[in-house]
């Protein structure tokens, strides 16, 4: 696709996907008009990169839709500075949109294959200073209360414990939740005094996340 092409068709995702889908926080729209998508997206479906669908990735993974994702960013409203837990990586494309946005991103990924996917994107485009971690979220040690925000790539049938462990006074997760046919995105908020606040955002149905064979408690 000719640069031209690509711009073109990156506008059009923004005005006519995104922003009639209730996006309006202006840092996300100027964001997603500039990372070249297409850097993501494995070579056979670069010409898709804009198209509202979820692409395939290796490993039977699939990318988010551009809209999706654009909700996901929204419903975390990052401050710069602000310490983020990806869950999933991925391609990176979500993992880069957080570091631009200022976040200090941890990526969580299971896959080896599409960690190093990330490493690579992530470099190609320039993003820098992400921390990358090959594992799951069962097994890797990550403090306690030391994110201000987390993003779920990948649905769950019930939020898991570990996440709320990880998760700051006033921090957000982004969540899809359920099982086919019904899912729904949250966005999840911690209280000071340790209660949550569900927010439900939309219905959807997504991947769900590729999570070990032997998981920890879940709570909703």
């Amino acid at each position: 696709m000719a640069s031209a092409a690509i711009e073109q068709a990156r506008f059009n995702m923004v005005e006519q996907q995104i922003r009639p889908w209730e996006v309006f926080n202006p840092q996300v729209l100027d964001l997603l008009a500039e990372l070249p998508r297409e850097e993501f997206v494995p070579p056979a479906y670069r010409g898709l990169a804009y198209a509202d669908l979820e692409i395939p990735l290796p490993n039977g993974q699939r990318m988010l839709s551009p809209c999706l994702v654009a909700k996901l960013l929204q419903a975390l409203a990052l401050a710069p500075g602000e310490r983020v837990l990806e869950v999933g990586s991925g391609s990176g494309f979500v993992t880069a949109c957080l570091a631009r946005l200022g976040g200090r991103v941890t990526s969580l990924e299971l896959d080896p294959v599409l960690s190093a996917l990330t490493a690579s994107h992530l470099e190609r485009v320039g993003v820098s200073g992400v921390e990358q971690l090959t594992g799951d979220l069962f097994h890797t040690e990550l403090a306690p209360r030391s994110f201000d925000a987390i993003a779920l790539t990948g649905a769950v049938r019930e939020l898991p414990e570990e996440l709320i462990r990880l998760l700051d006074d006033h921090g957000r997760i982004f969540a899809v939740l359920g099982e086919e046919p019904i899912m729904q995105a949250f966005q999840i908020q911690r209280n000071s005094d340790g209660t949550l606040r569900h927010q439900v955002l939309f219905d959807t149905l997504i991947p769900s996340l590729k999570q070990p064979q032997q998981q920890r408690k879940f709570i909703f």
